[in-house]
């Protein structure tokens, strides 16, 4: 359904402007705030496009993409399950629970919120999970553990599960359209903040709810939302992805209790956009995706380290031509790339794997080292020490450019009276999806079989290859869920 400017969503009440008492509804005035109201309901038209698509039988493609999403988080959240971060969770919200909910990788079963928050939370601890330019966050991971807690809950079959999944991602991609760039650029983290809107749209899709009661959820995610870019190579980011998953999915069963909360979240006096730093919201944006599937633009990693540092790092490969540098065959390296990197990835001095993983320098120094990015155990704390590293760090030069998008970079090595260049975009979804899915195979059973084991890992695959046909999401949910003896040996 499309609305006009003018017009609510049907069964909304009405908004509350800054004045002493609502004629609608007779309501006193919540205060003050910058920016103006519009006069439509932002959060209702938002429910009404995302509805409007083909959410149980999308294009082939779409469906493809979608499959790939919940395998690329598989695999992450297996590996995952083996950080330190994932055993403080479960020492500190999880023992001694009692619940019917996996959690992934691990033994123990838990409540379902506690399960979406420790799966939402490992899955993203190795920042290898896919990522959206339009949501400048990472999509899957807040959706799917919230969406998996649920349809384990309640049996959901496959083909309902995706669709939700959909509906999820769709979310959180159209509301980072309408708060982006100044949400991301005051400093939220948007896979916290809109992944939790994203959740909730998963959970009320599994849910079945209505219209007025997605909206409710939609409200109570955005009270929830929460997640600042200075936690950034620390635990506390993939605790936002975690806490968004749990945030959403409490948020749709609340409102699918009856539970009550604003009526339109997103664009109401002292909502979330304004807020949230984007005090203007231009209904027209969302009006530029009616009908489009965004999901078929996720982005995923094949670098273990923050998206916006994987343009570089091929950057510096392809300069490199195959080459591994020492640091004495090299005189200086110049990255140039773009000022969205500042206070995202631009760590000058890492220390810490994990900080390596925000920093363009470290990587690009990475890459011309030989170093497999690929593999996360490449970005450990003792490499961060290692003497031949720093000396290649010491060489490279980030230069941060305003025309640069960030997924965007060029490298230029100075070499023995060379000059090594080359440039790199690493901002287009993938033209042969098919393709995509046999990459992200590999990329899965690299990750998930040191976990689960071949034989688990090639089931896991074979289930969620065929996702749409299966009686319930159980199926997988029991594959996700370690061997006795792997549990005992972590």
């Amino acid at each position: 359904m499309r609305l006009v400017r003018g017009q609510r969503w049907p069964g909304s009440r009405p908004q509350h402007s800054n004045v002493d008492r609502c004629r609608g509804c007779g309501a006193r005035g919540r205060g003050s705030a910058r920016g103006t109201l519009p006069s439509v309901d932002v959060t209702g038209a938002l429910i009404g496009q995302v509805e409007a698509l083909p959410l149980a039988a999308p294009p082939a493609d779409v469906a493809t993409v979608a499959r790939s999403c919940l395998l690329d988080w598989c695999g992450c959240a297996l590996a995952g399950s083996r950080e330190p971060l994932a055993r403080i969770l479960v020492d500190a919200v999880a023992r001694g629970d009692a619940g019917d909910a996996t959690l992934v990788g691990l033994r123990p079963r838990t409540t379902n919120l506690t399960a979406a928050m420790i799966n939402g939370a490992a899955s993203h601890a190795l920042d290898f999970d896919d990522t959206h330019t339009l949501m400048s966050g990472h999509p899957s991971v807040p959706v799917v553990p919230a969406a998996l807690a649920l349809a384990e809950r309640d049996g959901s079959g496959g083909r309902d599960f995706l669709a939700a999944l959909i509906a999820g991602i769709e979310t959180e991609c159209r509301l980072g359209a309408l708060v982006n760039p100044g949400h991301y650029i005051a400093g939220f983290h948007a896979t916290g903040t809109l992944g939790a809107f994203g959740a909730a749209a998963a959970c009320a899709r599994l849910l079945s709810l209505d219209a007025p009661a997605q909206a409710r959820a939609l409200a109570l995610a955005g009270t929830q939302a929460a997640g600042l870019k200075s936690a950034f190579g620390t635990m506390a980011k993939p605790l936002h992805a975690g806490r968004a998953a749990a945030n959403g999915l409490l948020a749709a069963l609340l409102a699918h209790g009856g539970f009550t909360a604003a009526d339109d979240i997103i664009a109401t006096a002292q909502g979330f956009a304004v807020t949230h730093a984007a005090p203007a919201v231009a209904l027209e944006r969302l009006a530029r995706y009616d009908g489009r599937f965004l999901i078929a633009e996720t982005l995923f990693k094949y670098h273990a380290s923050c998206y916006l540092t994987h343009a570089a790092i091929d950057a510096a490969r392809s300069a490199a031509a195959g080459q591994a540098f020492a640091p004495g065959d090299i005189e200086s390296v110049e990255v140039r790339g773009s000022t969205a990197c500042i206070g995202v990835c631009d760590i000058a001095e890492p220390a810490t794997g994990l900080e390596a993983k925000f920093s363009v320098r470290a990587t690009t120094a990475m890459a011309l080292l030989g170093d497999d990015t690929s593999d996360p155990a490449a970005f450990n704390d003792a490499r961060m020490g290692d003497a031949w590293f720093r000396a290649m760090l010491d060489r490279v030069t980030f230069v941060p450019l305003d025309e640069l998008p960030g997924t965007r970079a060029r490298v230029i090595v100075r070499a023995g009276g060379r000059v090594l260049e080359a440039d790199a975009d690493t901002g287009r979804p993938a033209a042969d999806v098919g393709r995509q899915w046999e990459r992200l195979g590999d990329k899965f059973f690299a990750l998930a079989s040191p976990v689960i084991g071949d034989g688990a890992a090639r089931a896991l695959h074979d289930a969620i290859a065929r996702v749409d046909g299966l009686a319930s999401m159980r199926e997988i949910a029991s594959l996700l869920a370690a061997p006795a003896q792997a549990a005992a040996a972590s």
